[in-house]
C-alpha cells in the first residue's frame, strides 16, 4: 500500500443545437442500463484506452483547434521565406475545408464567423496564390466587408499584417519591449499578466520594435478588405465617446503618447529593453518544447529570433523551428473523397492525457501493480518540475514541484495538471514508493503555495487578477489574466481529499467558500477550462463530495437539479461554446460523450444514482459506444466531418477538441455509476 495514501500527515482519504451526432449501431441488443451492460461497456472502453498507450508509457491524443493555426503557419513561412510549399498548400486545403456558408471562418465548428480569423484565412489564400476572383475568396471578402473589414481585427492580427505591409505600424497599439524593464513591484509588469500572454507578448514586443517588413506582390495584398479602400480607412482604435473618462480612453491616450515618442525617436532604453527581452526569451527556450510550448509564442519567438539577427542555421532557430513543426499533423485523406491536408496543433497534451487515462483506468479496476500503469506513473514522475519558473515571482519561497501540460515546459507548470497527476499516481503502487511519496509531497506543498487570496486556484499564476489590464489596447485578445476558477479549485479539493485532507483544514475552508461564492443563481458553476457550465459544475460537485461536504446541502442539490434540467431529450448532455458569449444558452447543445459523462459524474457526486436522468444518460453512453470501445465526438461526415469542441483555451477567443476526452471521461462515468450501484447507494 502506498505510504502517501495511507499514513503520515496525509492519512486515508474520505469517503438549440447543431445537427445531432448519428448514433452507431449499439453493441447491445437492448439499451437498458443493466449492470451487466454497463460493466461490459466499461471493459470494452478500458481495453480501447489501454490500446492507445504509447510504448514509452504516455497517452497523447490530438489537440484540435480552429484554422488560425494553419493560416498563421502559412503567414510565418511566407514572412521568413521558409517552409515546404507542398505542406503549405495542404494547410490551405485544410483551411478551405472549414469555410462557412456565409464566407467566413469560425473559432469553433457551428459557431458564427469571426472577423480576425476570416481575415487571416483570406490572407493565407492570397499568399498561396489564390486570385481575388476565386469564388471562395469572393464569399469571404463579402462577409469581411459587411463586418467592418480589416480594421475590426484584433491587435495580434494587425501586427502580423504590418510585417507584410498590409497595415500601418503607427496605427496598431504599441507593444514596446520596454515593458520587460518594469520591476516586479511596479503595478504593471509582465508578471501581472497571464503566463500565455507573457510568452506571446515578449517576442511580439521585439517584432514591434524591429518592425519587420516584407513586400508582397500586388496580387497577394488584401487592400480590398478595407471598407472604402485602405487609403480612406481609419486604422487606429477608436475612443469611447459615450464615456470619455474611462480606462479604455486613458490607455488609448497613453498609446498615442508612446507612438509619438517612437516617431521622434525618444526611446533611450530601447536597446537595453531588446537585450532584456532577448535574454528572457532565450532562458525560457531552455528545458521546453519551444517558448511556453504553445503555438503563438513559439511562432513569435522564431520570427523574433530571425529579426534579432539569428540566421536560419543558428542552433536556436533550428531547434525552435523543429519544435514548431512537430505540432503538425499530415492527414493522408481518403482517395477520391477527401484530399490530403496538413494541420497544426496549438500544443501537445501528454501529461494531461496520461494523468486522466491512468486515473480512469485505475477507477475502472486495472490493477495497481499493472505494468502499463506503472510505466505511465514512471513517465509522469520523470516530468516533475524541479526548477523555478515565472510562478516563483508571486510565490518566491515555494520549492518547485508539480507538472506541466506538454512534453517539456519547465518554466510553466500548472496546478490543474499537477492535481490530476496526483490523482493518477494514487492509483498506482509504485516500487519506488518513497520517491513517489517525496514527489507527491512537493507537488502538494507547491499547490498550496499557489492558492490565491480569495481561496481559489488559477492555472499558472497566483493572484493574477488586476482586471484593469483588460483595457490595455493590445489586450483585445481577451486573455490577459489568469484568475482563480472553480473548475480548477474543485479538482484540487478532490485531490486533497484523496491525500487525506478534510474540510477542517483552513486552506480547504477558504477554497469551499470561494466555490460557494461563485455559484450562479441557477445552481451551476462557470467552466473556465472546459465547455462550459456542465464542466465547471461537475468538477465542483466531485470536489465537494470528495472533501466530505454533505450532498444534501442546498447548493449541491440546486446544482444537481440544474444538470437534470438541461438534459437533452435523447438522454445525453451537451453545451456549445456559444454559452461563453450568451450565458442564456448554458447547458444547451448537441449531446456529446464527454459532456454526457461530465453531467453524469456531477449527478453521481451529488448523490443522484437512481433518477431517470442518470438512467437515460447511461443509456445514451451505451447506445453511442462504437464497436471498438470508443465514442465519436464529431458532427457531419466525410469531408464535412468536424470535431465538436468541448475544451476551452480562452473563453470567447480559442476553443479545443481533446481527442481523448471522448475515451476516458465516458469510461470514468460508467465505472463510477457501476460502483455506486454495486454499493447500493
Amino acid at each position: 500500500m502506498s505510504v502517501l495514501r495511507a499514513s503520515g500527515k496525509f492519512g486515508v482519504s474520505k469517503a438549440v443545437s447543431p445537427e445531432p451526432i448519428e448514433p452507431p449501431t449499439p453493441r447491445f441488443g437492448r439499451i437498458d442500463a443493466s449492470l451487466e451492460d454497463v460493466s461490459a461497456a466499461a471493459e470494452h472502453a478500458k481495453n480501447y484506452l489501454l490500446g492507445q498507450q504509447h510504448p514509452d508509457g504516455y497517452w497523447c491524443g490530438e489537440l484540435e483547434a480552429d484554422s488560425m493555426l494553419e493560416a498563421d503557419y502559412i503567414f510565418g513561412h511566407v514572412l521568413l521565406g521558409t517552409g515546404d510549399p507542398g505542406k503549405m498548400g495542404r494547410a490551405m486545403s485544410e483551411i478551405l475545408r472549414y469555410q462557412n456558408e456565409d464566407g467566413g471562418w469560425s473559432i469553433y465548428p457551428g459557431g458564427p464567423s469571426n472577423i480576425s480569423l476570416s481575415v487571416k484565412c483570406y490572407l493565407a489564400g492570397k499568399l498561396m496564390g489564390m486570385p481575388a476572383q476565386d469564388p471562395r475568396l469572393e464569399r469571404a471578402r463579402e462577409w469581411i466587408l459587411e463586418h467592418g473589414g480589416v480594421v475590426e481585427c484584433n491587435t495580434f492580427t494587425k501586427i502580423y499584417l504590418c510585417a507584410i505591409g498590409q497595415y500601418d505600424y503607427d496605427a496598431v497599439p504599441a507593444v514596446p519591449p520596454e515593458i520587460v524593464l518594469f520591476p516586479n513591484w511596479f503595478y504593471f509588469n509582465i508578471y501581472e499578466i497571464s503566463s500565455w500572454s507573457r510568452a506571446i507578448l515578449v517576442p511580439l514586443s521585439i517584432l514591434y520594435a524591429k518592425k519587420p517588413f516584407k513586400k508582397l506582390a500586388p496580387e497577394q495584398g488584401i487592400d480590398e478588405l478595407f471598407v472604402g479602400g485602405r487609403e480612406n480607412a481609419d486604422l487606429r482604435l477608436r475612443f469611447d465617446r459615450k464615456k470619455l473618462v474611462s480606462w479604455r480612453n486613458f490607455f488609448l491616450v497613453a498609446d498615442r503618447l508612446v507612438h509619438l515618442a517612437e516617431r521622434v525617436h525618444i526611446r533611450p532604453l530601447r536597446q537595453v529593453a531588446l537585450k532584456r527581452a532577448e535574454k528572457w526569451m532565450l532562458e525560457r527556450l531552455e528545458m521546453s518544447d519551444g517558448l511556453g510550448a504553445i503555438y503563438p509564442a513559439m511562432l513569435n519567438s522564431i520570427i523574433a529570433l530571425r529579426h534579432l539577427g539569428y540566421s536560419v542555421d543558428d542552433p536556436q532557430v533550428i531547434r525552435a523551428m523543429d519544435e514548431f513543426e512537430k505540432l503538425g499533423i499530415e492527414d493522408p485523406g481518403v482517395p477520391d473523397q477527401i484530399e490530403p491536408t496538413f494541420r497544426m496543433q496549438p500544443c501537445m497534451s501528454p501529461v494531461w492525457d496520461t494523468a486522466y487515462a491512468v486515473y480512469a483506468l485505475g477507477e475502472a479496476g486495472v490493477s495497481r501493480n499493472d505494468s502499463r500503469l506503472l510505466k505511465a506513473a514512471d513517465w509522469m514522475l520523470s516530468k516533475e518540475v524541479r526548477h523555478k519558473g515565472d510562478w516563483a515571482v508571486k510565490a518566491p519561497n515555494a520549492e518547485p514541484g508539480g507538472w506541466y501540460f506538454e512534453f517539456n515546459n519547465e518554466f510553466y507548470p500548472d496546478v490543474d495538471d499537477s492535481a490530476q497527476v496526483l490523482l493518477a499516481l494514487n492509483k498506482v503502487d509504485n516500487p519506488r514508493e518513497r520517491y513517489q511519496y517525496d514527489v507527491s509531497k512537493r507537488a502538494i506543498d507547491w499547490i498550496f503555495a499557489m492558492q490565491c487570496q480569495n481561496g481559489g486556484w488559477a492555472s499558472f499564476d497566483k493572484d493574477n487578477t488586476k482586471m484593469i489590464f483588460q483595457y490595455i489596447p493590445f489586450a483585445d485578445h481577451n486573455a490577459m489574466l489568469d484568475p482563480p476558477t472553480v473548475d480548477i479549485t474543485g479538482r484540487i479539493l478532490e485531490m486533497l481529499a484523496t491525500y487525506g485532507y478534510t474540510s477542517k483544514d483552513k486552506r480547504v475552508e477558504r477554497a469551499i467558500k470561494f466555490i460557494y461564492d461563485q455559484q450562479e443563481p441557477d445552481g451551476s458553476w462557470f467552466g473556465r477550462w472546459g465547455v462550459n457550465y456542465i464542466y465547471g459544475t461537475f468538477l465542483v460537485l466531485r470536489g465537494l463530495e470528495a472533501i466530505g461536504v454533505w450532498n444534501h446541502e442546498p447548493q449541491i442539490q440546486q446544482a444537481a437539479e440544474w444538470i437534470r434540467m438541461v438534459q437533452n431529450s435523447d438522454g445525453g448532455w451537451g453545451e456549445s461554446c456559444e454559452s461563453y458569449d450568451d450565458p442564456g444558452t448554458r447547458g444547451v447543445g448537441v449531446s456529446t460523450p464527454s459532456q454526457t459523462a461530465w453531467a453524469l459524474l456531477g449527478l453521481l457526486a451529488a448523490g443522484d444514482t437512481r433518477s431517470d436522468s442518470v438512467a437515460k444518460g447511461i443509456r445514451w453512453l451505451l447506445s453511442h459506444q462504437r464497436t471498438d470501445g470508443s465514442w465519436d465526438e464529431s458532427r457531419g461526415s466525410g469531408a464535412e466531418k468536424q470535431a465538436i469542441y468541448t475544451g476551452t483555451g480562452f473563453p470567447r477567443v480559442f476553443y479545443l477538441a481533446y481527442h481523448h476526452y471522448r475515451d476516458y471521461f465516458p469510461l470514468l462515468a460508467l465505472t463510477t455509476y457501476r460502483k455506486s450501484m454495486e454499493r447500493g447507494v
